[in-house]
């Protein structure tokens, strides 16, 4: 790949693990807060080695955190309902300005530094958010192994992930990829923020989900999902 292409790709994992910083444990110590952080509420199993090795195979800087989305969801806007947990909230109000200056604002800024780094050296920012979502959800089943998300109003951005689409399905036809699919681009998130801050001709925010039932730790088929996805990617890098 071209190198001056590389450096238009940023890649981001909101939710990569699900880590509590130890002044923040005595919020969560009951047994259903441990369920919690062991589930999809937790954090987004297989995003995060989904995206070092995007950035890794495509040589892109990756912007990550562990801490779980239950202390601060680093995805959500600081006046959304869900951005913290029911204990978090509960908490004294000094307690969350710590958590966001210290986890939630480090981490966008840094996100963002690095796209107003890439826009001023004259290059596009294609900003690559990696996710994952559980096969069921309030006892109905998704119906889609890869969601590909993005603001339908962004032009750019809508071809950008109709091409990663074809791209994905010319690879492997049998997979299921959906587009805006299980959640909508346009919601309250990173790349919605994003979006505000830098025009269309300089930003692209796309949201890659992949369903966690084909997340399987060691299993030969999800390091081949993960060539799939990064080799389709890169093919519409370098189509695009």
């Amino acid at each position: 790949m071209d190198k001056n292409l590389c450096g238009r790709l940023i890649v981001t994992c909101e939710h990569g693990g699900n880590s509590i910083p130890q002044a923040y444990r005595h919020l969560f110590q009951t047994d259903q807060d441990r369920r919690l952080l062991n589930s999809h509420r937790g954090f987004d199993p297989g995003a995060l080695v989904m995206a070092e090795s995007a950035a890794m195979q495509l040589a892109a800087p990756l912007v990550m955190s562990t801490t779980s989305r239950l202390l601060v969801d680093l995805n959500r806007s600081l006046h959304h309902l869900q951005i913290y947990a029911p204990a978090v909230r509960a908490a004294p109000a000094a307690v969350r300005r710590d958590i966001v200056e210290n986890y939630y604002l480090p981490f966008r800024n840094e996100a963002e530094s690095l796209i107003r780094e890439t826009i001023a050296g004259g290059l596009r920012a294609v900003h690559l958010s990696c996710h994952s979502f559980t096969p069921i959800l309030d006892g109905i089943e998704r119906n889609a192994d890869i969601g590909l998300l993005y603001h339908p109003a962004h032009h750019q951005e809508a071809d950008f992930c109709k091409r990663w689409q074809c791209g994905i399905k010319a690879l492997v036809p049998m997979l299921k990829v959906r587009r805006n699919y299980p959640y909508a681009g346009k919601n309250d998130g990173f790349t919605r923020y994003l979006r505000l801050c830098f025009a269309p001709c300089q930003y692209l925010g796309i949201e890659l989900e992949i369903n966690q039932r084909l997340v399987r730790e060691e299993d030969e088929d999800w390091s081949d999902l993960r060539s799939i996805l990064i080799e389709s990617l890169r093919m519409t890098l370098n189509s695009w």
